[in-house]
């Protein structure tokens, strides 16, 4: 018995807008234009004798049928996508990461060249920004954020909560500090983010509160991070960003104390993870922060 098929692109079309609930964001993702997927969604209405989409008045939304439609198609498009991807020998394309600055220079750049010899046909596209990529626009496949502790990021996957403990130059400091009123008497750099240094001075001193000076000047955090490097003073960092500046021998961990004061989460765009280099740097990205994570990688979310 032959298959009753519609066209393979206008399937992708409604597809497509069937989850975005917006032509123009179809037409984003698929590369096309909106008098394009509006064609197809036409002409695939006019073939099922059904009514796919109502206006709306924010734009379009599925109708009863067409989301019905919907919750068939999409599993069967993903399908035949693995299908056909596992046909080929490796992940081909390119992935554009948008990611926090200090993120990207100290912890995923000296990184990237053991990702490119594992995957030398994926593209990885590295931009550094403080500003949220619009993700739901395609600016990026992939935004990297760190959230302050108590903040609420639903959408997003945990990278990397690692402790945030002193670090400094060997040529400012050479050993761990016992002596709080020693490390007081450096400069304690400052990120404009927040000021962490009054709770971590609490934690070490048995939970009584220290009076720190008020902080005159905050730089960035990359700022305050190569001030650190080039012996101009202390900073508070997370273990995984100075990792691989621990490891050259060009700083020091003052302390084995430290508190988690958030992390650093993931957010990918809608049906990005239907690209197989989008996942297969997802996945390298959760395999490497591993030990720097309180919680499990879920391999398998929605999306």
């Amino acid at each position: 018995m032959s298959r009753q098929l519609p066209p393979l692109n206008a399937l992708r079309a409604f597809e497509a807008a069937g989850r975005h609930q917006s032509f123009s964001r179809a037409a984003q993702e698929l590369r096309v234009s909106h008098s394009s997927i509006s064609r197809h969604v036409r002409g695939l209405e006019d073939r099922l004798g059904v009514q796919l989409f109502r206006d709306h008045a924010r734009g379009i939304k599925l109708s009863p049928d067409g989301a019905a439609y919907l919750t068939r198609i999409s599993p069967a498009l993903d399908a035949i996508a693995e299908a056909t991807e596992g046909l080929t020998q490796a992940p081909e394309g390119a992935v554009t990461v948008n990611c926090e600055p200090l993120f990207a220079s100290k912890w995923l750049i000296p990184r990237m060249q053991a990702f490119q010899e594992l995957f030398p046909q994926v593209d990885v596209r590295l931009e550094a920004s403080m500003e949220i990529a619009d993700i739901v626009r395609y600016e990026a496949d992939v935004a990297i954020r760190f959230v302050s502790q108590g903040a609420t990021y639903t959408e997003a996957a945990l990278i990397s909560d690692a402790m945030l403990r002193p670090y400094a130059a060997p040529s400012l400091i050479s050993a761990p500090v016992t002596d709080l009123a020693q490390l007081l008497s450096y400069p304690l750099l400052r990120d404009r983010r927040d000021w962490t240094w009054a709770r971590w001075f609490q934690l070490s001193n048995n939970g009584a509160p220290i009076d720190l000076p008020a902080p005159a000047w905050r730089m960035s955090a990359e700022l305050s991070y190569e001030a650190a490097l080039a012996g101009q003073g202390v900073i508070l960092v997370t273990d995984e960003v100075a990792a691989c500046d621990v490891a050259a021998g060009r700083l020091n961990a003052l302390s084995d104390i430290g508190f988690r004061d958030g992390g650093y989460f993931e957010l990918h765009a809608d049906g990005a993870l239907r690209r197989k280099p989008v996942r297969v740097f997802r996945d390298w990205l959760f395999a490497q922060t591993a030990c720097w994570r309180s919680v499990a990688y879920d391999s398998q979310p929605n999306g």
